[in-house]
């Protein structure tokens, strides 16, 4: 009551789809879908923070988050390098004073090859960066999550490659696969402490790197004409989900993967 007897408002209870006061990691942010998900986390009132391999993307990428109004930080990170995701994860930490959503996003696409032909030298480049890079930044985050005692939200990027055929692509294909495994064990091993883990499983998604495929004769032949939305994902279609899972509203959804795909795996 105010002093003149007049009621005062009461305090709505917050969206459970805020991020206001939270922080988020988004590793291979400055570009693509790394940078759509950061934009959106950022958007819903979180600080975040990216690492990329390349300081000149950073930058532009940082200055597009700072404009959000949002505190904002980029490392130079390679995920395969075990230092460098201490280092950088303690970085992002101070940065931020708080991770409680990490995407390990950052992933390579390799050489495509004939399996016969495909070398142990690029299956383990590739392996390195998707799967060893996922362990390594979710490892860093669910130390931080359960030395903080207030729970978080671990996301991996995964692709549809893991569940349907790869010719050529076997390397890329087991990694994503691998990432889904990881999830799904961290799932379990993790909610004692409140920590949730699940994984994003895009589709055809237009990036630079999938562009030129995407606007091809082959893609309008054989690629587009079996999305049932008649379109390849555009990277902001997956900022929603990224959202979802790093809030409040998803604080009982875990060890789960969330298909994003215009309905392709279906048709």
């Amino acid at each position: 009551m105010t002093a003149d007897g007049d009621r005062q408002p009461e305090e709505g209870p917050s969206s459970p789809f805020s991020l206001d006061g939270r922080g988020a990691l988004v590793t291979g942010g400055n570009g693509g879908i790394g940078l759509a998900l950061a934009r959106g986390l950022a958007q819903a009132g979180a600080d975040v923070a990216i690492w990329g391999t390349s300081a000149d993307k950073n930058a532009r990428a940082l200055q597009e988050l700072e404009a959000l109004g949002v505190r904002a930080h980029a490392h130079v990170c390679d995920v395969s390098d075990e230092g460098a995701v201490e280092d950088a994860f303690a970085a992002t930490v101070a940065a931020l004073g708080r991770v409680d959503a990490c995407f390990a996003n950052a992933g390579m696409g390799g050489t495509p090859a004939a399996f016969a032909k495909q070398s142990l030298s690029e299956w383990r480049r590739v392996m390195a960066v998707n799967l060893d890079g996922t362990f390594l930044t979710l490892r860093a985050a669910a130390r931080h999550m359960i030395e903080r005692g207030e729970g978080g939200s671990l996301v991996a990027t995964s692709s549809l490659t893991a569940i349907e055929a790869a010719p050529r692509s076997q390397h890329y294909a087991a990694s994503k696969a691998g990432v889904i495994a990881l999830v799904k064990t961290l799932a379990v091993e993790l909610a004692r402490h409140q920590i949730r883990a699940n994984a994003l499983m895009p589709g055809w998604v237009e990036t630079d790197l999938t562009r030129p495929l995407l606007a091809s004769e082959v893609a309008a032949e054989h690629i587009i004409p079996r999305i049932p939305l008649r379109r390849p994902a555009q990277p902001e279609d997956l900022a929603a989900a990224a959202v979802y899972l790093a809030a409040d509203g998803s604080r009982y959804h875990t060890g789960d993967v969330l298909v994003i795909d215009g309905g392709y795996r279906l048709f």
